[in-house]
Order: C-alpha cells, then sequence, then structure tokens
C-alpha cells in the first residue's frame, strides 16, 4: 500500500526565456528593481516588465506569485536560485 510519502506533486514549470531568468535572479538576489536594473544595465521598467511577464507565466501554469516572496518560492522550486545564493 502506497504510503503519503510516496505521492509528490507534480509542479508545472513555466517556459521562462533565458532573459527572463537572468532578470528575476538578479531581482531575487537584489533589494530593489532598481538595484537590479543597475546590475543589468537596464531600466528600472524593463525588470518590472520583465516580472509581470513571469508573474504571468507562473499563473498560466497554475502556480500564481502575485509577492515576491510567493515569486522566490517559485524559483526555489524550480532551480532558478538555490537556498545557498539567499
Amino acid at each position: 500500500m502506497p504510503s503519503m510519502l510516496d505521492h509528490t506533486p507534480t509542479l508545472h514549470k513555466p517556459a521562462l526565456s533565458a532573459r527572463e531568468v537572468e532578470i528575476l535572479r538578479e531581482w531575487l538576489l537584489c533589494e530593489s528593481k532598481s538595484e537590479a536594473a543597475a546590475h543589468l544595465y537596464v531600466s528600472a521598467a524593463t525588470v518590472s516588465t520583465h516580472i509581470v511577464r513571469i508573474r504571468d507565466k507562473y499563473a498560466r501554469v497554475g502556480r500564481p506569485a502575485t509577492t515576491k516572496t510567493s515569486l522566490l518560492a517559485r524559483a526555489l522550486q524550480d532551480g532558478v536560485v538555490s537556498i545557498d545564493e539567499l
């Protein structure tokens, strides 16, 4: 008889582009969008646009991430960042 521990839910990963992953990682590792933008040599508005698109992709696979904390949780689950980097 299978135990409850044998059943792990399947996490559907969104299809993030390499640039989206780069921006997501930088934003999660920085204090603000402005700081992430400076590191990436883009505007804070560009970072915001990418974050909106990333959140939309997570929502479309049934894993909404409406806050930075929830997006961090998704990124940890999906291996985009590791706990050691934080």
